[in-house]
């Protein structure tokens, strides 16, 4: 299992806003793959799984604000599913 935590995305980024994701709990999703989009002050980006697994749970809605380093999904394996 893996959890997915709000990268940090420039020296001053402290927070980001959850604009969309594009996976849902129990979705397979690749290593690398997109598994949201996130907004700052200074860039909108998505941000890629971490891992190859299915997504377990999802702990920030779309329009969250959430500080980096905050875990926001937790991706594990086909079997933990």
């Amino acid at each position: 299992m893996a959890d997915v935590t709000l990268p940090q995305l420039g020296e001053t980024v402290t927070e980001g806003t959850i604009t969309r994701w594009f996976k849902k709990v129990g979705d397979s999703i690749a290593a690398d793959e997109a598994l949201f989009e996130v907004s700052t002050d200074k860039v909108d980006t998505e941000v890629p799984s971490p891992v190859a697994g299915v997504v377990l749970e999802i702990r920030a809605a779309e329009g969250d604000t959430v500080p980096v380093g905050a875990v926001i999904a937790v991706v594990g394996a086909a079997e933990a599913a």
